[in-house]
């Protein structure tokens, strides 16, 4: 065979283009093998949610708020997809490199499968073996990478060799694409398996409660057409959390911890909760995260054991002011202990609007404490309860400069119209929902174009733990109009007017809808 000639060699563009793919077929050949792994440790340690969840840690508060602000409940998707962005490029690069400098290019990528290894490794709760997934990854990637970048070099040499090993260096790409596809596809199935908690939650059967929701009142919701329904569906309710990868607890292997401060820990199984008295309450939940107006808020009727009274049988200390809880993936909430033992309808909830919580709600079991925002009260996927104090534990979002606390901030918002709406002029009915947990609302009222405020029609309150329905009409001129509303909890506090951010204690502010007024 005639030897290969200077011409015959790839033009310097088409050595970067090979050498990107030479770079790209290795990392996704690694992070195949790597994702493999993860099925059979947990599916959480998988290399790339393991840099995305240390990601979401590491993000300054800002970061984390814009993420949410902008892209809403598709923020972990936008954070997933920027980290296999950033791998790709990386492996551009280390392929691109390789070509001339083997050993620089394989330490890039072998860095990739270092900084998945201290990601998995550094997260709360991790043991050392939830980095293999990330070791593996970077082993194989490296392989791949010598192996093709051989292959490579020798099909440019001008020699007899040379198109055997263009061959070889084809058929060697070819076949890492389809390990990877395989490896890959065989973890997504074992991670599928892993995961898979639907005939664990199919299985429960919810007994009736014990104390059931007390009767609605006539009259506790309106019918305009647009405006939320009191009851917000299973479906339709909000999720905002730090989780990548669903925790996936069957029901039957799930236990509670319950100890720290308390004189009896006790430790308690998901038939523990069914064989006991369940109570049933009708509660509006809300995110700190949610922008005046937002979307972040929903009432449901939970079913639960009280939390109380958990608590009291642990023999819980009065020197303790925190209850410290833990989920299944590591999170850890700060909730005051008083409220929890004030008497009002803390919860531990294994149902939502009568069935069993949905695994993105936390089964098989989650906290709701009415009055304070989610992220100091609202623990989905719970197993471990720790009385002790805020001085001596901070949770997850405390140790981010978060309130403490998290009190629930007065707030209405306009659901009819929907800004930039066109309507007709005349009679434009305006309508919404305000709440204010645990204090209730007493007063809602509007007023367009900055003109004089008047009261709005409110549907009965069910409880002042959720969230009040509001009507009323305006004679509306063509033109661009604004309407602005605000609302009065159930001590007459009136929600302020100065807007501020979510960070550090909620969002306050007037909600206001622009509309266009036609002829």
């Amino acid at each position: 065979m005639p030897g290969m000639t200077t011409n015959d060699r790839p033009s310097s563009g088409a050595r970067v283009l090979i050498g990107a793919l030479v770079g790209i077929v290795a990392a996704g050949a690694g992070l195949a093998i790597g994702e493999l792994a993860a099925g059979f440790v947990s599916p959480e340690t998988s290399p790339v949610l393991a840099v995305g969840s240390a990601g979401i840690d590491l993000a300054p508060t800002p970061v984390k708020e814009f993420a949410i602000r902008t892209f809403g409940t598709a923020d972990k998707l936008v954070l997933v997809s920027g980290v296999l962005v950033v791998l790709v490029l990386a492996a551009v690069l280390a392929g691109i490199l390789a070509r001339t400098k083997l050993a620089l290019g394989s330490l890039l990528v072998a860095g990739l499968g270092l900084i998945g290894l201290l990601a998995a490794v550094t997260r709360p709760g991790a043991a050392l073996t939830d980095g293999v997934p990330s070791l593996l990854a970077g082993l194989a990637a490296v392989a791949v990478l010598v192996l093709l970048v051989r292959a490579w070099r020798r099909g440019e040499r001008p020699t007899a060799d040379a198109e055997p090993s263009r061959r070889a260096l084809l058929i060697a790409g070819t076949a890492s694409v389809a390990a990877a596809a395989v490896a890959a596809t065989a973890g997504r199935l074992v991670r599928a398996a892993t995961l898979d908690v639907s005939g664990s939650r199919a299985a429960v059967r919810l007994p009736k409660p014990a104390d059931p929701a007390p009767p609605l009142p006539a009259g506790y919701r309106t019918s305009v057409p647009g405006i939320s329904p009191f009851f917000t569906s299973n479906r339709d309710f909000y999720r905002v959390d730090t989780a990548l990868s669903l925790p996936a607890i069957p029901a039957e292997e799930w236990t509670l911890r319950i100890g720290g401060d308390v004189s009896r820990p006790i430790e308690l199984s998901f038939d523990d909760l069914l064989n006991r008295g369940l109570t049933e309450r009708d509660l509006t939940l809300s995110c700190v995260s949610n922008q005046v107006g937002g979307p972040y808020v929903g009432t449901t009727r939970w079913l639960g054991v009280p939390l109380g009274e958990l608590l009291r049988e642990a023999g819980v200390s009065g020197s303790s002011d925190q209850l410290l809880s833990r989920s299944e993936d590591g999170m850890t909430i700060g909730t005051p202990l008083e409220p929890v033992l004030d008497g009002r309808d803390a919860l531990l909830a294994i149902g939502m609007n009568g069935e069993p919580l949905p695994v993105e709600h936390g089964f098989p079991a989650r906290m709701i404490v009415p009055g304070f925002y989610g992220y100091t009260s609202a623990t989905k996927w719970v197993v471990e309860l720790t009385a002790t104090r805020f001085d001596q534990v901070q949770a997850y979002w405390t140790q981010r400069d978060w309130d403490p606390r998290g009190v629930v901030e007065t707030m209405s918002r306009i659901d009819v119209p929907r800004p930039l709406q066109r309507v007709r002029q005349g009679e434009v009915t305006v309508a919404g929902v305000a709440w204010a947990q645990h204090r209730g609302i007493s007063t809602v009222q509007v007023r367009m174009d900055g003109g004089p405020w008047q009261d709005a029609e409110l549907t009965e309150q069910v409880s002042a733990d959720t969230w009040r329905q509001w009507r009323t009409t305006f004679t509306a001129r063509p033109g661009t109009r604004r309407f602005e509303v605000r609302a009065a909890d159930g001590n007459g506090n009136l929600q302020p007017a100065k807007r501020t951010p979510p960070f550090p204690d909620g969002a306050t502010g007037w909600h206001s809808a622009v509309v266009t007024v036609t002829g």
